[in-house]
């Protein structure tokens, strides 16, 4: 009989199982605690105050206040409350917005949105390693500048950025300042004291919490224009009846996420270097993507020349390894990665990024399995490319 090759996850930029101790603390809000946290009768006590307690845990996770944490349904509708919400509050003030061109669809595309209702965007550009210059957001600013939102990290090649450094040097320029940090709350510490940011993004799955559940944080006296109507939830910034055992959930994952930071980091960070080394050294014409030291602690990332990453994905899930090409909320658009053209990659060559995030579950025989498994299939599409047989005949190819 056949051998079923063994399973080994190697996604968890896109996913992460639910802790257990997440689903025991779920498991009565799915059950007999039923009540709607705003109804006034005894029915809604538990499950609000439960919520309080959540909202308490992950407003800690990111060193915030936390009346300022607004509970959403997803990180994509964290950026959008953000960017939209912000930017519609404080309109009358000006209609511009800066983001950098590595952003999350949600942001790129909120604003592609505000710009038919006469908003103006401004991107700011990256360098090759997907690294924003703080100065070159300074300089994009104008008088009529409201917001600036630049991501914390790109959770397609891993690069932190230096947002502390970005706060300073808009410092005193009246515009709110946002950061999506999905990437990195849960995963590094971050604290928005610290960064100097005035409205912060962050998302449960990211940390082995529950999906479909997430949160905006605001600072005090930042104003948003809800996106949601038709409710007074969330202090009257998000309508909809609460996500009640999906928040209990996200505020378990982000109370374990605080206490074991250090040792999830401590882990997954030998591994990543490990998958880095072992495919550079394995194969020839491999870009490793984004920065070099200033990078996610389980996020190894790459272009591979002549082939293309669906292709590389499909061939590895049927040895039982599962990865990713660049974002999983583009992972089926069959495109070029804007993250990786924007840092002046070539479209040929940014069709062949491959994703290898690990987890706090990750072993270094699974990291030695891809880094085995990764280069026979390589070599096999390789020789069914046309560009790498022309390649071999004529040298460089662009």
């Amino acid at each position: 009989m056949p051998v079923t090759p063994k399973k080994i996850y190697l996604d968890y930029a896109a996913a992460t199982p639910l802790l257990p101790e997440v689903v025991e603390a779920m498991l009565p809000f799915l059950k007999d605690v039923y009540g709607n946290p705003t109804c006034l009768h005894s029915w809604g006590d538990a499950p609000r105050e439960a919520m309080e307690d959540a909202r308490s845990r992950v407003a800690a996770l990111i060193g915030a206040p936390a009346d300022g944490i607004v509970f959403t349904a997803s990180g994509s509708e964290a950026n959008n409350l953000a960017i939209k919400g912000i930017a519609f509050a404080k309109q009358t003030q000006g209609k511009h917005i800066v983001i950098s061109a590595v952003e999350h669809f949600s942001v790129l595309q909120a604003c592609k949105r505000l710009e038919r209702w006469g908003f103006e965007t401004t991107l700011v550009s990256v360098d090759k390693y997907g690294l924003v210059d703080p100065q070159e957001v300074a300089k994009s600013l104008r008088k009529d500048t409201i917001l600036v939102s630049v991501m914390h990290a790109n959770s397609e090649v891993g690069t932190i950025q230096p947002i502390k450094e970005i706060a300073a040097a808009i410092k005193g320029s009246g515009a709110v300042f946002h950061t999506d940090a999905v990437a990195t709350a849960g995963t590094v510490p971050v604290d928005v004291k610290e960064l100097g940011v005035d409205a912060l993004s962050l998302a449960s799955n990211r940390f082995y919490g529950p999906k479909g559940t997430a949160a905006l944080w605001l600072k005090r006296g930042i104003p948003v224009i809800p996106q949601i109507d038709g409710g007074v939830q969330e202090g009257g910034k998000r309508a909809g009846t609460d996500n009640v055992p999906g928040i209990v959930g996200m505020g378990k994952a982000a109370e374990i996420a605080a206490a074991s930071l250090r040792e999830r980091m401590s882990h997954t960070a030998p591994l990543r270097d490990r998958l880095i080394k072992g495919i550079s050294e394995q194969l020839d014409h491999v870009l490793v993507t984004g920065h070099p030291t200033s990078r996610l602690p389980d996020t190894a990332s790459y272009c591979i020349r002549f082939v293309e990453g669906e292709a590389m994905l499909m061939h590895l899930d049927a040895e039982g390894i599962g990865c990713s090409s660049g974002s999983s909320c583009t992972s089926r658009a069959l495109k070029a990665s804007h993250v990786l053209l924007a840092m002046g990659l070539s479209h040929e060559i940014a069709q062949g990024s491959l994703l290898l995030t690990v987890g706090k579950d990750s072993t270094q025989e699974d990291v030695e399995s891809a880094v085995k498994a990764l280069p026979p299939i390589v070599q096999r599409l390789r020789k069914m490319s046309p560009l790498y047989t022309k390649f071999l005949k004529e040298g460089e190819v662009s």
